[in-house]
């Protein structure tokens, strides 16, 4: 078998990957531990997240004539690439996340829904919350009039009802008595 043969299924699995990839990250790995490469792994499975260690010449020919085709600089010494399909800024956070804990992990650079970022960018979207955050924050937003306008209703109906609210109402609405100008 010729070692195009051998090398084309990988070709066309990181193809597969990254054909609706939101995001992708690179990362170099080097210096990480048995134990932390683990636990990496582990997080980022969880987080729904493909993680996997490719060479550079097969991940530049899988990103040729596709909008990851701005990562090929990065492809120097060892990397592992990141790739998320459901959550765009998954991967930065939870690589960022784990970078702190573990220092020889470096971010190189990714490309979020279609726009390219070095480390620093791809630190800056590890900052951005994830679309459920975002979502119940929105929620709370939303609920919290609804909640305040229940607790009003509730707190005139433990006076009085209707009666004590149409009072208070024609109290607020009549008007106040003009002063008179005092004669000089």
């Amino acid at each position: 078998m010729a070692k195009i043969e051998l090398k084309q299924p990988i070709v066309e699995e990181i193809s597969a990957h990254i054909k609706d990839a939101q995001s992708v990250v690179l990362v170099d790995y080097r210096g990480l531990t048995v134990e932390q490469d683990t636990r990496l792994r582990k997080e980022l499975r969880e987080a729904g997240i493909i993680y996997k260690v490719y060479k550079n010449t097969m991940m530049n020919f899988a990103f040729k004539g596709t909008d990851f085709e701005a990562l090929a600089p990065y492809l120097e010494g060892p990397s592992a690439v990141a790739i998320s399909s459901s959550d765009a800024t998954a991967p930065a956070r939870v690589i960022c996340k784990f970078a702190k804990e573990a220092p020889k992990l470096e971010v190189k650079g990714g490309i979020v829904e279609g726009i390219a970022y070095d480390a620093e960018g791809i630190a800056n979207i590890a900052k951005i919350p994830s679309r459920e955050e975002l979502l119940s924050k929105l929620f709370g937003s939303m609920q919290a009039p609804i909640a305040s306008f229940a607790r009003v209703m509730n707190q005139l109906a433990e006076k009085g009802g209707a009666a004590a609210a149409a009072e208070s109402a024609s109290a607020e609405s009549e008007p106040a008595p003009e002063e008179t100008p005092a004669a000089e």
